[in-house]
């Protein structure tokens, strides 16, 4: 099954340096104001990890390369908050799921590596915030920083990640909710993983063609 690495195309907030001997270095950008956290681990190293990032290029990809009976997660990254979805066994439907509130790269990498093994997660879709043009901005850059580092961590499960177009789910989330009456806390305590769940959901419509 053919995979795509991360390229220095791909990934906008660093460029790639070849040197003597093989070596390189990173350069992150200025740009980036928020997931700062992120930001402190080393780069220097960053295209290496970059290398062995499982990204898949579409849905069906990302469906066929499951384990049996594992199930794939909706991930909706913010900068305060990263709220989860989970689909079913049979990769049909999203549901919201859960909202961690962060904190440190550290403590939230681990609450969703245990969230992963627990529900036994096959694989991820995390929403990529492009902007409306379509262009990458530092929300994307820090998205691609926040799945750069999970590669340093030896105990993060290494599972197979679709990066999926996220705009307009929160406004989308929130639109639902607001139709529905629903109160200002409330919205606030749902609408991140909800989005999750509009983002996964979107990702299994596009293998059923719906």
């Amino acid at each position: 099954m053919r995979r795509t690495v991360f390229s220095s195309t791909d990934i906008s907030n660093f460029h790639i340096v070849k040197g003597e001997a093989g070596s390189c270095r990173a350069e992150t950008s200025k740009a980036i104001t928020e997931l700062q956290d992120e930001l402190q681990y080393d780069f220097g190293r960053m295209s290496c990890y970059a290398k062995q990032m499982q990204i898949v290029e579409t849905p069906t990809e990302l469906i066929r390369s499951l384990a049996p009976n594992s199930r794939l997660i909706g991930v909706d990254l913010g900068s305060k908050t990263i709220g989860l979805a989970l689909g079913d066994s049979q990769h049909k439907i999203a549901t919201p799921f859960y909202t961690i509130r962060r904190k440190k790269f550290g403590p939230d990498a681990a609450a969703l590596a245990e969230i992963l093994t627990n529900e036994n997660v096959g694989g991820m879709v995390i929403g990529l915030p492009l902007n409306m043009d379509g262009s990458a901005g530092p929300r994307v850059q820090a998205t691609h920083a926040f799945l750069r580092n999970l590669t340093n961590l030896d105990k993060f499960p290494d599972l197979p990640v679709l990066l999926w177009d996220e705009r307009l789910s929160t406004a989308a989330v929130e639109r639902t909710l607001l139709e529905a009456d629903t109160s200002r806390a409330k919205r606030a305590d749902v609408i991140d993983k909800m989005a999750a769940a509009y983002i996964l959901q979107g990702a299994i419509d596009a293998v059923y063609g719906v």
